[in-house]
Formats: C-alpha cells, structure tokens, sequence
C-alpha cells in the first residue's frame, strides 16, 4: 500500500541541519499565518460549526514566498521549512475553534459569562498538555507513525509533489481539483464529501469499512429502523464499550514488555528501513501517559479552584471532581486521536457528550458539569492535528542521518512551531471572543453542551441504553484488535452525521480493492496521491467559504 519514497530527508546530515522553527523568515511566516488560521477556524466553527484543515493552505502560501524574488525567501524551498509552517497554522486553527473558544462558549451559553476567563486558563491548560503528550508519544506502538493518519499524508505527499513536480504532481492535482469543485456540489442541500472518499484510499480497509458502515447507519438509520439513534444514545453506547476496551487494550499494550517492534515499516508514504522501529520505547510512552494524567489533574485543580466550584463541591469531592476530569481528559484525547490515527476524522463533540452524560449520571452539580466537560472538550482536536503534522514531518524526513536522531530533531521543531500556532490562537481569541459572543456567534456544539447541562438527565433509560448498546460496540472492538481499532471506527461513523459520506467511503473502498486487483498493489502510490488530493481540495473548498462569507 505503500509509496515509492521521495526520501526528503536525504539532504538531512545530523541533527542540528534540520531548519529551525526560530529561524527570522520562518518564524515570521508562522505568526502570520497562524492569525489568518485562528481567524479561519474561529469563522468557521462559529457560522458552521466545523472546523477545517488549514495544512494545505500552509503549505501551498510556503512554496510561493519561496518563488519570491528575495534572497532570503528562497530558505523556504526547503520542504522542511514548509512543513514547519504548515503544521503552526493548521495548530492555530484548531486551537482557536476547538480547543479554546468551543470550551470558552460553554459557560457563556449556560448564562455566567463570568467563567469564561477562568475557562480560557483552563482550555490554555488543556491545549498544551493535549499537544505535550502528543509529542511524547508519536511514534510509540500505541501511536506509530507508520499508521495511517491521513490528512498528514496529504500534507506530504503536497509539499513533495510541489517540490518535485512532474507526474506526481499532476496526479495529485487532479484529485486536488476534483476535490475542490466537487466538494461545492450539493444533493438537497448537503455539500458532498469528496475527502471522506480521499480518507478511504489511503486508510486502514477494515477500520474504514467500519467507519463508512456506521455513516450509513447513522444517515439512513431512522429511514430504515424508525429509530433515532442518537434520541436513544445508541452511538454513544457503541463508542463507550469501544472505548473501554479500546483503553484496556491500550493498558495491555503498556504492560507487555518486549524488544521495541522491527515490524517492517508498511505506512502509506515511505517504505524505508530506516523507519523500522518506532523512536518512542515503551518506558517513554507509559512515562509521558502518566505525566499526562498527572498535569491534565493539576490543570482541573486550577479551572475548579478559578471558576468556584469549592460553592457547589466539598474539599473531598473536589478532589474527585479533579482526578475524574484528568482522567476523562486523558481518555478523551486517546479515543479521538485513535479515531483520527485511522480515519482523519475526529469525534470530538461526540465523545465529550458521553463524558458529560455520565457526569449527569455520577450527579455533579450544574456549574462544576459545565467546567468539566468545556475542560474535557479542549482535549483531542490538537492532539490529533499534530498527529497528522508530524506524520507528514515523517513522511519528509526519511533518508535523513542518523535517522533517530533526525527524526526526533525535526519533530521537536514542528512541536516549537505547533506552540507558536497555539500561542497565537490564544491571543487571537482571548482578543475577540467578546465581540463573538455578543454577536451571537457562539459554536452550535457549545450550545448543545450547555442545553444539556442546563436540562439535566430527566430519563434513567438513557444509561440504561448506553450500557445495552455498549455490548455489541465492545465485541466488535475486541474482535478487531488495537490495529484495525473496528469499534471504534465504527462508533464514530455512528455518531457523525455527514450525508452522504457513506457512498463515499464504501465506493472509494471498493474502487480501491478493483484498482489494486486489475494494476496489482505496487501501483497503490497514486492512488495515495489521489486520495491526497482529495482532502487537499477538499480543505481548500472550506477555507473558500470563509472567503465568500
């Protein structure tokens, strides 16, 4: 399934020759385009209530400061240099929509506007600690680089293909184009999906057969049963057994002690055997998992103490209040990551709603429920983001010596340049939030979060369905294994309501499995190219929206 290599990284010689984040023209170039990619993501999340992949965007403003006729924009040739950039605004724009104003829009919407810097600290707390975690962990057993991660390979195979030109480039153009005008196609008024067939190109065939059976189910399923599944919670119970056994299939993975895997590096993008073992031991991945928990905890004790949840809770139950959010935290941004790691598609929203479900059902008061789950929501879209950046960092540097130490280094500047991103999403939105919310943009999901809080759980068979319904999503999870991570792909199919995206994964999977048949699997990599172009395009048409809006 596998590409032929570019290996970008062979220009790479030590580790001190990879660009740095700080250099003058680099760093520049980041600031800027993070304001334009907080400001992107802002509009978005609050006129459509979704957010997009801004990578491409990045990229693409990279290569054409570097045709500039500027001495000192030629640096940013380098491939290295544009991922660097790429990965600082797409950061930004998640950061801002849903990392920090989503949360923020909590407290707002429940009506104590008063909580919202208290919140902003918090959501702060919670981005950092999402994008650290990430860092420290990409590229373990439980997170290889060597999986998917697909919009990260479409920000690769984008810097490559400009670099290089020629067929490659062609190719992926064309699917760029497709993409791009048809993601502003409609059938009944619902935009049609071109980047879920570009996701279903280049991921895991399994986790994504799941993933386009739960969209069919979850599209067409009242049509078909005369059931609302999401009236019944029945997604949401598939996604809490899924995760469960997800998160226990995880702790076995911690447990197992044995020699750092030499499996053969089969990711979409590079089969170079320099990328045959993973750059993070099993020590280092359980150190920087309970690290996590650790400074997720500390930052609920933080937004608890600020935001006063010491008048609803006591002494002991605030420090419940305070492990439980770290722990929900954590777990949050594993599933969602995980999801991301296979699928590109991410179920933040909904796996925040089953956190605060069973916050309603444990009986946490009102204000201290709403910090809670606005502090849990500000977790897991960072944290997959920066998956999919340091995959395309990956995917660019193989070839580089020593491969490790390259790895790590390039890595640790895209991580400098992600804060960068972060640091100007948090201005951005600490600045303009006000003028937002009192124009009554505030995201429709913090409304939903809010509204739910506010209404409380009225119905004891909604716990009653989300354990019913937790069975089957836990099976299918433990048949398919931690690689192919079927549950939870399917929950979150599930749980997504996208018209259409069904036809659009289940076609692409089955031209795929025709296209491998008739030209045999050595003539996959332009596949890949096409489905890159695809999400490419296809982020490029919702960037365009803001422009028309």
């Amino acid at each position: 399934m596998s590409t032929t290599p570019s290996l970008k990284g062979a220009g790479l010689r030590g580790p001190e020759s990879h660009p740095r984040a700080f250099e003058p023209v680099v760093l520049i170039l980041t600031v800027v385009l993070s304001v334009l990619g907080a400001f992107i993501g802002l509009h978005l999340v609050t006129t459509l209530g979704i957010s997009a992949n801004t990578s491409v965007i990045g990229a693409l403003i990279a290569m054409l400061v570097a045709r500039a006729p500027l001495r000192k924009l030629r640096d940013m040739r380098s491939v290295h240099r544009q991922n660097l950039v790429q990965s600082a605004i797409s950061g930004a724009t998640f950061a801002a929509a849903n990392s920090l104003l989503v949360p923020i829009a909590v407290p707002f919407a429940l009506g104590r506007p008063d909580l919202v810097w208290p919140m902003l600290l918090g959501a702060g707390i919670g981005l950092f600690v999402d994008s650290w975690v990430l860092y420290r962990i990409f590229d373990s057993k439980l997170f290889p680089a060597r999986s998917t991660w697909p919009p990260g390979v479409a920000a690769a195979e984008t810097i490559v293909a400009g670099d290089e030109g020629g067929r490659k480039a062609v190719v992926l153009g064309i699917g760029g184009l497709v993409g791009f005008i048809g993601s502003f196609l409609k059938i009944s008024g619902h935009a049609l999906p071109f980047s879920a067939a570009g996701v279903a190109l280049i991921g895991n065939i399994w986790a994504l057969a799941m993933f386009g059976v739960g969209l069919g189910v979850r599209q067409y399923g009242q049509e078909w049963f005369d059931v609302d599944l999401n009236e019944l919670y029945i997604p949401h119970g598939f996604m809490v057994g899924a995760g469960l056994v997800a998160l226990i299939q995880a702790v076995i993975l911690l447990a197992r002690r044995s020699p750092e895997s030499t499996e053969h590096a089969t990711a979409v993008g590079v089969e170079a055997p320099e990328a045959m073992q993973n750059t993070v031991n099993e020590r280092g991945l359980r150190r920087a998992l309970s690290e996590g928990y650790v400074l997720f905890t500390l930052g609920a004790l933080v937004v608890g103490l600020l935001g006063g949840v010491l008048g609803d809770l006591s002494g002991i139950q605030l420090v419940g209040w305070c492990l439980l959010a770290g722990f929900a935290a954590l777990v949050h941004q594993l599933i969602v990551g995980l999801a991301a790691m296979h699928s590109g598609w991410f179920p933040a929203f909904a796996v925040t709603l089953i956190f605060l479900v069973l916050g309603l059902v444990v009986g946490i008061p009102t204000v201290p429920l709403a910090l809670f789950v606005a502090y849990v929501a500000s977790t897991g879209p960072a944290f997959a983001d920066m998956g999919y950046d340091l995959k395309a960092g990956w995917i660019l540097r193989q070839g580089g010596t020593p491969y490790k130490l390259i790895e790590r280094a390039g890595r640790k500047q895209q991580y400098i340049a992600q804060l960068v991103g972060f640091a100007v999403a948090l201005a951005v939105v600490a600045l303009t939030w006000k003028s937002y919310f009192e124009g009554n943009q505030i995201p429709p999901v913090s409304k939903v979060y809010a509204d739910t809080v506010a209404a409380g759980l009225t119905d004891t068979s909604t716990l009653r369905n989300i354990l019913i319904w937790a069975i089957p999503g836990a099976l299918i999870q433990f048949a398919g294994g931690p690689e192919r991570q079927m549950g939870v792909l399917l929950a979150t199919g599930l749980l997504i309501l996208t018209p259409y995206a069904t036809w659009f994964v289940l076609g692409a999977l089955a031209f795929r499995l025709i296209w491998n048949r008739v030209r045999g699997p050595e003539a996959s990599g332009e596949l890949n190219l096409i489905g890159s172009g695809l999400i490419a395009g296809s982020s490029l048409t919702d960037v365009s929206r803001v422009v028309k809006g």
